[in-house]
């Protein structure tokens, strides 16, 4: 089966990876916009170009004669790609173009929850300029997120207390968004735990994924900017340590609830992956956003444990018969943990060689941001490498992890304390402590 993958970072090198574990034995190419070394030792055709160039991917996937797209990056879902190929009679497992508002407008989903009644719902309101701003903020006194209505990298969203210290700061953000022509939401700050819980979907059914914990900022004790990620961790029961089972049904029954709302409100079938973040509060789960793929990083964590054949999976997604039984998991824990550059994410070092000879498990290293030359690997700009440690336990996992990003070579940095028991274990207690108070 020839199997085209559009994209080529870790996320997408994860997803590679899967499909070459197949009993199938697929032949797998490559659209990226860049060349994953990773990705392109395992490929049969592999090319560059612009990931939002609907016609160079289109051309590439009928010259090879693909018989399954899979999107890894939103960039492409949101311009259209699988609308394209559809078009084209191409199965995608991807998003068509209207259905990715749930990542690239997050005004929109939050009105989807309020127009079909779907829980989990938070206060917010939407802005295209200060209007009313200052009303709102006094309204939600210091408990208040500011987030760019579009795709911002995982950059766009800006915290009371974390980055922004008082109203006139927020004024002062909002002011900046409306410079860059960017409409804004402001909600309510949570309190409590993010998880994400992701689902392959075929437009009617769901098949979960285990739930996974990210770490968004740069530093240790979720200190410094935002990023796209610096590491995950997810559990051997598939659960995290501060959740309950009843907390991970509420977080399912909203995916169902969006995917069915979505096609009564479409007429169209979200096929692919619908990504949701998620807060356990007091009152129980609320919805961060969505995103219209798998994260990264926590396509590394799911899929270095996922125990069935990923293109059965994917052809169960695109003919519209998905189970449970297509998405079965082994229970292991596992710790991701990103490599990136000095200075990253706002003046990140770039062009700077990295060493990754001496990785002992070249299974679980996954390839991002680099760019392979004849005298070896460099790092270009945003998060180089991540590396995954999969055990019994989380904290065995963690160690494996730390073990092996610290025999990377280069300037560059990562989070000691992801997946750490002492990490863990402050986040347990807060979120003792919070249900306690209900």
């Amino acid at each position: 089966m020839n199997i085209l993958l559009i994209g080529s970072g870790a996320r997408e090198h994860a997803i590679a990876r899967a499909f070459k574990r197949s009993p199938q034995n697929p032949n797998l190419f490559c659209f990226g916009a860049n060349v994953n070394p990773g990705i392109k030792d395992i490929s049969t055709g592999y090319t560059t170009g612009k990931i939002t160039d609907l016609e160079a991917i289109l051309n590439f996937a009928l010259t090879n004669k693909i018989e399954l797209v899979f999107v890894g990056p939103e960039a492409p879902l949101a311009a259209g790609v699988a609308d394209k190929l559809w078009e084209n009679n191409i199965p995608c497992v991807g998003q068509k173009q209207i259905l990715c508002q749930v990542e690239t407008s997050k005004g929109f989903t939050r009105d989807l929850i309020i127009e079909y009644n779907i829980p989990g719902s938070i206060k917010y309101k939407r802005f295209n300029s200060l209007e009313g701003v200052e009303d709102f903020l006094i309204e939600l006194e210091e408990l208040y997120v500011v987030k760019a209505d579009g795709l911002a990298n995982g950059k766009g969203v800006k915290v009371a207390g974390d980055h922004l210290h008082s109203h006139l700061e927020a004024l002062t953000y909002c002011q900046e968004l409306i410079t860059e022509k960017s409409n804004f939401v402001i909600e309510e700050k949570l309190i409590g735990q993010e998880f994400s819980l992701m689902s392959f979907c075929d437009g009617t059914n769901l098949a979960h994924m285990p739930a996974v914990q990210d770490h968004k900022r740069a530093f240790a004790n979720d200190e410094g900017p935002n990023t796209g990620g610096m590491g995950t961790y997810s559990d051997a029961n598939h659960l995290l340590p501060f959740l309950t089972a009843e907390d991970i049904i509420q977080a399912q029954t909203i995916n169902q609830a969006t995917i069915n709302a979505l096609k009564n409100k479409f007429g169209e079938d979200y096929v692919g992956v619908l990504y949701g973040g998620f807060m356990i509060t007091k009152n129980g789960v609320k919805l961060i956003e969505y995103n219209a793929r798998f994260g990264d990083p926590e396509a590394m964590n799911v899929l270095a444990i996922l125990d069935s054949d990923f293109i059965e999976l994917c052809q169960a997604i695109v003919n519209g018969t998905l189970t449970q039984e297509h998405a079965k998991f082994k229970n292991l824990a596992t710790v991701c943990k990103y490599a990136a550059p000095i200075g990253y994410p706002d003046n990140p070092v770039k062009n700077q060689k990295i060493d990754i000879s001496n990785i002992q498990n070249k299974e679980q290293l996954y390839f991002a941001s680099v760019d392979e030359r004849e005298d070896g690997l460099y790092e270009i700009g945003s998060r180089t490498v991540a590396v995954v440690g999969i055990a019994q336990t989380i904290y065995e996992a963690e160690k494996i992890a730390e073990a092996e990003i610290n025999k990377i070579k280069g300037p560059l940095f990562h989070r000691k304390d992801i997946g750490t028991k002492e990490l863990i274990e402050k986040r347990v207690k807060m979120m003792k402590r919070i249900r306690n108070d209900r």
